[in-house]
């Protein structure tokens, strides 16, 4: 009974990550969830957008830099079904190279109905994550910064809690005057060290690699990031329209592959009191094929402003019909404000 009830929560959990559904060979994937209006707006996944934006931090550690000095920022997200998000983070210099931040963010998925072997319901359950994140990062040139982002991982699914200790390792190169951004990121490097059960279960780790950049004087910046980059295959299976006489096709060609590697982003950087961004993500696409996704599936889109002392953005998608997704950021200078 123990066991079965594990895999319930475990399921109601995978659902709620939907975008992560066909292949969630691995756990904690929601250390995989952007908390970043911009990062959602262009796809969920980039580890290149040069910005002064401490909520993209999570997703490379060497996008922190001095300019994020004494920054906070808060973050919410209604996802699909009853789950919510929501996160708080806060960065500041050190020394005159280096920089240090540290964040929580909380992922909770509703009220589940608890049932035995036999379908009887004993109640309800609230599965929880919880991420605690320290990131450190440092110049190493002018043009070149490295840093890590240490996260410790905490799982409650009913009765049973699990622990994980992981790292992030990234680097970033930038060139102001081509306004060219090259990075590369290791992510999740680590393992469980409380198990749910009876056996360990892996983390998400993951190799990624971005570019950035926009071109003369036209005021879109383009981003191409590759990620799940430690297997080429990511087969998925399409389900046609949905009918009971319809039958599973496989997914595996070379393009089908290849583009579920690629998020596609742009952003308009006319201004620095303002952004949007749109982005295209054909994994989240092709994971939505099980559901009935619409024309807006793998689309998305954050639009933001800001002053020298607050900045707001808000980002959203609808990864399947009748699943609007809404995030939220509240982003403070407190070295302006205070």
């Amino acid at each position: 009974m123990s066991k079965l009830r594990l895999i319930a929560a475990a399921l109601s959990v995978t659902a709620a990550l939907g975008t992560m559904a066909q292949d969630g060979t691995t756990a904690y994937e929601f250390l995989n969830m952007p908390l970043s209006t911009r990062i959602y707006g262009l796809g969920g996944v980039n580890i290149s957008l040069v910005d002064d934006d401490v909520t993209t931090i999570d997703q490379n550690p060497a996008l922190l830099g001095q300019e994020m000095e004494e920054q906070l920022a808060l973050s919410y997200m209604r996802y699909v079904g009853d789950s919510n998000f929501a996160g708080i983070r806060y960065a500041n210099s050190v020394g005159e190279h280096g920089a240090w931040s540290a964040a929580i963010q909380y992922f909770g998925y509703g009220s589940i109905r608890e049932m035995d072997e036999t379908g009887t319901e004993l109640g309800t359950i609230s599965p929880k994550d919880v991420a605690f994140m320290g990131a450190y990062s440092h110049d190493i040139t002018d043009n070149l910064r490295g840093g890590f982002n240490l996260k410790a991982a905490y799982s409650s699914y009913a009765e049973y809690t699990a622990w994980a200790i992981g790292v992030d390792l990234g680097i970033n190169y930038f060139d102001a005057d081509r306004d060219l951004s090259l990075s590369a990121v290791v992510a999740n490097l680590g393992g469980q060290v409380k198990k749910f059960h009876e056996s360990y279960d892996r983390m998400p780790i993951d190799v990624r690699l971005g570019w950035s950049q926009s071109f003369g004087n036209f005021p879109v910046r383009f981003s191409i990031t590759a990620w799940n980059l430690t297997k080429w295959k990511l087969p998925y299976y399409e389900y046609g329209d949905g009918a009971s006489d319809t039958k599973m096709e496989l997914k595996e060609s070379f393009s089908s592959n290849l583009f579920r590697h690629l998020v596609f982003g742009a952003d308009l950087i006319s201004s620095p009191n303002w952004y949007l961004g749109v982005g295209y993500n054909y994994k989240t696409r092709t994971d939505m094929a099980t559901y009935s996704r619409n024309f807006l599936s793998g689309w998305s889109a954050a639009f933001g402003i800001r002053t020298s002392r607050l900045g707001v953005g808000i980002a959203l998608a609808q990864p399947t019909t009748g699943a609007t997704t809404l995030m939220f950021n509240l982003s403070l200078n407190l070295a302006e404000i205070l």
